[in-house]
């Protein structure tokens, strides 16, 4: 990871830099802000199989809960972009939670299946719960983003502005970029935790984990409302950036690309979501205006995308970021190696460290 460090610091100053330069284009910081987007989406989705070992197919359920649930407070109390954040997070997480609850003891395909039928059945709710949603018709008039700092009129003279509105595409990328910053450091402060080390523990072996003493069934709740959490804030974040929002953007494919981010990156790598998915939207975008230049339909991209994950599951079955997915050496532990719970992403807890999880 610290050879990848002036690669990082040379991207995040360019990140910061390029909006405000002469040189920006709305068209190139569209497609950063939702590159951002899909990161914090590859990010919570990790938690549940890169971290606990379980394959989620209906993450998008939660994308659009947090979307749907921002979209309708909005217009319905008009609520500010602060205040439904916290709210669709709560609710994400919620039912995160409640499909947990009767899943925990599911595993492999089962759980999968679950999951997959979750998903559909959120879409099919948007769509036909008109009364509510609009269903087809979609949610429109969702009001932008705005910045209030009306409790500073006492300091500034009378008639001075201080409302702010988000007008085009550079204070989104900011806001996108702060909020991808903040999941990540998250994700990594809660992956160095005992609960992270726990749900690693759960992804190698749940009856090893749970004979040393980890309470296998409330870690995995937590997981879930975790990942549907960080899920439901990228999905409140599409609904004030679009100001649009239609069940068809949360069928089943966006849950199967975000997988694809986590498995081209390297599953329970926080870096590789990331890059993931930033090699998957940015290709993308790519070959959207590539191939109608050479007469291929614009819908073939799709083929890229499974031949990306035939050649990594052929040379880079790990992922692209495969050595960062193994958990970290445990500083607790009492091997003359150093080495803690895991010495590699095949072994077994050890005790007595493993006790701590």
């Amino acid at each position: 990871m610290k050879r990848l460090a002036p690669v990082f610091w040379v991207f995040l100053a360019a990140a910061l830099v390029y909006p405000v330069g002469p040189w920006a284009n709305e068209y190139v910081l569209h497609v950063l802000v939702l590159i951002l987007v899909y990161m914090v989406l590859a990010m919570g989705l990790s938690v549940v199989p890169g971290f606990c070992g379980l394959l989620d197919l209906g993450f998008v359920g939660f994308y659009g809960i947090g979307a749907y649930t921002a979209g309708l407070m909005t217009l319905a109390f008009d609520l500010s972009f602060w205040t439904v954040v916290p709210l669709a997070c709560l609710t994400g997480a919620a039912f995160g939670a409640l499909r947990g609850a009767p899943t925990l003891r599911l595993a492999g395909d089962y759980f999968a299946i679950v999951t997959f039928g979750f998903s559909e059945l959120v879409v099919m709710i948007l769509t036909n719960e008109i009364w509510l949603t609009r269903g087809p018709l979609g949610l429109t008039g969702i009001a932008p983003v705005g910045v209030d700092f009306g409790f500073l009129s006492g300091v500034f003279p009378p008639g001075t502005p201080l409302a702010y509105e988000f007008s085009g595409e550079a204070p989104y990328f900011y806001l996108a970029l702060a909020m991808t910053a903040l999941v990540c450091i998250v994700m990594r402060r809660v992956k160095a935790s005992r609960l992270g080390r726990a749900w690693l523990a759960i992804r190698e072996d749940e009856l090893a984990a749970a004979s040393t003493g980890v309470d296998a069934q409330r870690c995995k709740t937590v997981a879930f409302a975790f990942s549907a959490g960080i899920g439901a804030l990228a999905g409140a974040f599409l609904a004030r950036w679009s100001q649009f929002l239609s069940p068809d953007m949360f069928k089943f494919w966006e849950s199967f690309l975000i997988l694809c981010m986590v498995v081209l990156g390297g599953l329970g790598s926080i870096a590789g979501a990331c890059a993931g998915a930033a090699a998957l939207i940015g290709l993308g975008e790519v070959l959207r205006g590539l191939l109608p230049g050479l007469g291929i339909p614009v819908e073939a991209r799709f083929l890229a995308y499974g031949l990306i994950m035939i050649l990594i599951m052929r040379f880079r079955p790990n992922g692209l970021f495969a050595g960062i997915a193994k958990p970290a050496p445990c500083r607790t532990g009492t091997g003359q190696s150093g080495e803690g719970p895991f010495v590699n992403t095949g072994s077994l807890p050890r005790t007595p460290t493993a006790q701590k999880l």
